[in-house]
């Protein structure tokens, strides 16, 4: 008899890097980008692919799941932008504190497990993390922290390919007009810490379920 799949919430899709792993899951995947979402359904094609606001969907949807996964975006958050801004290479912006509005609607609203990933950031979170691999995680169950091969590419676009092999995701047959396909690649969650989160999500559930049927507290 299989088991029942997870429903998952997959928002700030991009291409799937965080999803690709995962087995045994019925997901709903939010992407603002129609052609960065038409990517992910060709690598997905058995998920359910919603071209719109995930910030939106999330307020709207977020009791309909088993494991939510948010990744807002992380530019003026991140310490890169943060240097080229002090630079004048970039306009100075204030950070988006969507990602605090999802951390707190989550700890407050959800009865399902959950995960918020971003940028390790330029200042001091307002709200405490677990730092992984190259990233902050924000979620309502135990994360192990674990290393993972990195990748040392420059920002050529020469360096494409070695983003591809990383993550494991050809889009050169793409004719991409809205996005750089590079930053496209390098804004994917590396697949196997995807799948390491994932799997902390559900060895805690199970843990929390072994001490339920023993009595535990």
């Amino acid at each position: 008899m299989t088991k029942d799949k997870i429903k998952v919430l997959n928002l700030y899709a991009g291409i799937g890097g965080n999803r690709k792993l995962w087995t045994n899951v019925d997901v709903t995947a939010v992407e603002i980008n129609p052609e960065i979402a038409k990517i992910y359904q060709d690598f997905f094609p058995e998920d359910k692919v919603i071209v719109g606001d995930a910030h939106k969907y999330l307020l709207e949807h977020y009791k309909e799941f088993d494991f939510i996964w948010s990744s807002p975006p992380c530019p003026s958050h991140s310490r890169a932008r943060y240097w080229a801004s002090k630079g004048n290479k970039f306009k100075v912006i204030y950070p988006d504190m969507k990602l605090y509005q999802e951390i707190i609607l989550l700890q407050n609203y959800a009865n399902c497990l959950w995960v918020i990933e971003n940028v390790i950031g330029y200042y001091i979170p307002l709200i405490t993390p677990v730092e992984i691999h190259r990233h902050y995680f924000w979620s309502n169950f135990q994360l192990i922290k674990k290393r993972f091969n990195r990748i040392k590419t420059g920002f050529s676009k020469k360096d494409i390919h070695r983003w591809s092999d990383y993550h494991g995701f050809d889009i050169s047959k793409y004719q991409i007009k809205s996005y750089d396909k590079r930053q496209i690649l390098r804004n994917c969650v590396y697949p196997k810490l995807g799948l390491h989160v994932f799997n902390c999500a559900f060895k805690t559930k199970q843990v929390l379920l072994s001490n339920l049927n023993k009595g535990g507290g």
